[in-house]
């Protein structure tokens, strides 16, 4: 049976909260309402024709083959409701203090991108990136909202993000910030990203995301 997107079970919510420790990372239901009251100007980004599959999927996908032999689906969004704002903010949180930053070369020894989980505790953006990925579909989050997507960061250089379809707006989960953004507040240049349909399809983006901002004093 296909779970809505927009409701989260009990039973879901109790193992997301085992796993990513809320206890250490609790963010209440008044937080959750601010942030969504501060990503009322989010927006979705208008997606292009499909583009070159990065590399690290491929390889990605060749390693871990049931990853990525999936059915194509009808595209849906998250519904952005407090609980699920809480969500996105743990699992972003644990993920970037969890993982040591270490570069693709010193980490693999190699140039070629090597997109993995962190089974060594460590990684760059892209390890980041799948475990969260990997998270919020163990919270019942669905598929389709969840695109890994390259961009170019505020230094011009090649990054990785998880972004985050929802009914307010495309949010962004980012190794190099603990809050949760619209799209549209990074001042990255976004190059492509997964289609909704099918991840092993990526459609091309090319716009620059707004002005980098943040929305907070603190994460």
């Amino acid at each position: 049976m296909q779970r809505s997107p927009g409701v989260l079970t009990s039973s879901f919510l109790i193992g997301l909260a085992s796993l990513v420790g809320a206890s250490s990372l609790q963010i209440g239901p008044a937080a959750a309402q601010s942030s969504l009251f501060k990503l009322a100007a989010a927006s979705s980004a208008a997606v292009g024709g499909s583009t070159s599959v990065p590399y690290g999927w491929l390889d990605f996908c060749h390693r871990r083959p049931k990853e990525c032999k999936v059915p194509a689906l009808p595209a849906t969004s998250v519904r952005l409701t407090a609980q699920n704002m809480s969500i996105l903010k743990r699992v972003n949180q644990k993920a970037n203090r969890s993982i040591k930053p270490v570069s693709n070369y010193d980490h693999w020894g190699t140039t070629m991108d090597h997109w993995d989980y962190p089974t060594d505790g460590k990684g760059d953006c892209k390890i980041y990136a799948l475990y969260k990925r990997k998270l919020l579909l163990e919270a019942g989050f669905p598929r389709q909202a969840l695109l890994m997507t390259v961009v170019r960061d505020l230094h011009n250089e090649g990054h990785t993000i998880l972004t985050v379809k929802t009914d307010k707006g495309d949010l962004v989960l980012d190794n190099l910030v603990d809050e949760i953004r619209p799209w549209n507040a990074t001042g990255y240049y976004f190059l492509k990203r997964q289609s909704q349909q099918n991840p092993n399809t990526w459609v091309s983006i090319n716009q620059r995301g707004g002005t980098a901002k943040r929305l907070s004093p603190s994460s």
